[in-house]
């Protein structure tokens, strides 16, 4: 019984990746398209290209996604949204979630991987931490992105959380460019996303609800750069105890 379930999890997670890289296919020349239109307009197509791309692929492998707002959120203002990393599925539900203009600062090793690596390249603002040279042009470019009206989606931990804690440590840069341009910062949380996709196993897709919860937002008024660590662990304690109630509620529950 037990290799029968192996062999029909297998055979799901195989399928769902058919049915992803056959959108992805399918999206490719309107992502090349889009190009043309230049790094606003152009960049704002791409991203409603990747929510259709999420919600049909979610549609056709069982996953219902759910937003929970703790506050109510205002889609028309500019915000740094901060939020966990525990899956790769953490990118999806933020697609389908985020309703307002933004970019997502993403690793740069992630180009490597055929045509989704072209596309990535195209819908990100690439960072790569072992370059201070690099680090600052991503610094540059999205302040430039938020001079634009553009909101930007950062995960503060910087790569996926591999402890017991709820959290990692943050880094600063998500902090000092909310104080830097005044910008308030908006948590968000993925708390399905590792039941969905366990990061260690990658034949560990399953159907099931993908929630992600709005927290209420941190304004920065009044912060200068010397609360950048002040600003971080505000953050950090208000993610961690949404992310502890959230996972109480969840682990009584099958989903």
């Amino acid at each position: 019984m037990h290799y029968l379930k192996r062999i029909l999890q297998i055979a799901y997670c195989m399928y769902a990746l058919l049915i992803f890289i056959g959108i992805m296919l399918f999206a490719l020349p309107f992502v090349m398209l889009s190009l043309l239109g230049g790094k606003i307009q152009g960049g704002n197509f791409i991203y409603r290209i990747c929510k259709w791309w999420a919600k049909v692929w979610y549609f056709f492998i069982g996953i219902k996604h759910q937003d929970i707002f703790e506050a109510p959120h205002d889609a028309s203002r500019q915000y740094i949204f901060v939020a966990n990393h525990i899956s790769y599925m953490d990118i999806p539900p933020a697609v389908i979630s985020l309703k307002q203009s933004y970019r997502v600062l993403g690793k740069y090793e992630m180009v490597k991987y055929p045509v989704f690596g072209w596309i990535y390249r195209a819908a990100v603002i690439l960072v790569d931490r072992s370059s201070p040279e690099m680090r600052a042009k991503s610094f540059r470019a999205l302040r430039a992105a938020l001079n634009r009206g553009i909101s930007i989606f950062i995960f503060p931990e910087g790569t996926f959380n591999e402890t017991s804690k709820p959290l990692k440590d943050f880094f600063d840069g998500a902090f000092r460019l909310a104080i830097d341009t005044q910008t308030p910062i908006k948590p968000l949380l993925f708390i399905d996303t590792n039941k969905r996709l366990n990061q260690y196993d990658i034949f560990s897709l399953t159907p099931g609800v993908s929630r992600v919860v709005y927290l209420t937002e941190i304004p920065v008024e009044g912060y200068t750069k010397s609360d950048i660590q002040k600003l971080k662990q505000r953050t950090y304690n208000a993610m961690e105890v949404a992310l502890v109630k959230y996972s109480e509620i969840a682990n009584q529950i099958t989903y």
